[in-house]
């Protein structure tokens, strides 16, 4: 079996990649200021990371799915999610622009009680963002404005004007997702916002403290999915929820 590798801090992957550190908590990223890479690397996020790809130079595998994504897209991953990243290029420098932030920078704010409902960092995750040209200007620019503010320094404002620049940056790529989506079926992801929501009201109530942890079948009743007939049984996602139930216990 791989190494897998767990990401538990930003600087752990500037470290990685011969990037700066400017804030422990959150760091925008420029491969093309990289002095090193890794030719294959299996991930376990403990940070919340987004990634707009303007070169295909490696293979992203989640789970045993590839991950769907050409040049110009943008890739989202979040806590408790695992990859694995292949090279495609011997080239030490890419056209990867990106940011990363610890979920300890979002703790008493408006943004930590609302990241769930971003959710290309969830049920959408084997599924890239495609940009169009304005797009892609748009998220280089936000990611501009937090870079030159990790560039001032800490003071009292950072952390909110921070924040603030992260939650602009991540309804600017809900507004595209929406976009992009606004012609397709929406009925298995509206199975799995389902299943998630059950899953969060659950552990956020007082049922996982009095009965415990709840069962698949309990839940997939209660998403109006017959547990046993159900093709959602047999879908990536449900089982990585599963696997979840035990990690937030």
């Amino acid at each position: 079996m791989d190494k897998i590798l767990n990401l538990d801090s930003v600087d752990q992957y500037n470290s990685l990649y011969g990037l700066e550190t400017l804030n422990p908590l959150v760091s925008v990223i420029d491969l093309n200021k990289a002095t090193r890479q890794m030719d294959y690397v299996h991930w376990n996020y403990g940070v919340y990371a987004l990634y707009l790809k303007l070169e295909k130079a490696c293979d992203i595998k989640y789970g045993r799915r590839s991950y769907d994504y050409q040049e110009g897209t943008v890739v989202c991953f979040a806590p408790g999610q695992t990859t694995e990243t292949t090279l495609t290029t011997d080239r030490v420098q890419l056209n990867v622009l990106g940011i990363l932030f610890h979920p300890d920078l979002l703790r008493g704010t408006t943004l930590g009680k609302t990241i769930k409902k971003y959710t290309f960092f969830s049920y959408e995750v084997s599924e890239a963002l495609h940009l169009s040209e304005d797009e892609r200007n748009i998220m280089t620019d936000c990611l501009k404005i937090i870079r030159m503010e990790l560039e001032r320094g800490v003071d009292k404002h950072s952390k909110t004007l921070l924040v603030n620049y992260i939650e602009l940056l991540l309804n600017y790529c809900m507004r595209f997702y929406e976009r992009q989506f606004a012609t397709r079926s929406h009925s298995n992801r509206d199975v799995l916002t389902r299943f998630e929501g059950l899953l969060d009201d659950y552990f956020e109530g007082e049922l996982a403290e009095r009965d415990g942890l709840p069962t698949v079948n309990t839940l997939l009743t209660n998403c109006a999915f017959h547990p046993t007939t159900s093709g959602i049984c047999s879908r990536r996602k449900p089982a990585r929820l599963h696997r979840n139930i035990f990690r937030k216990k």
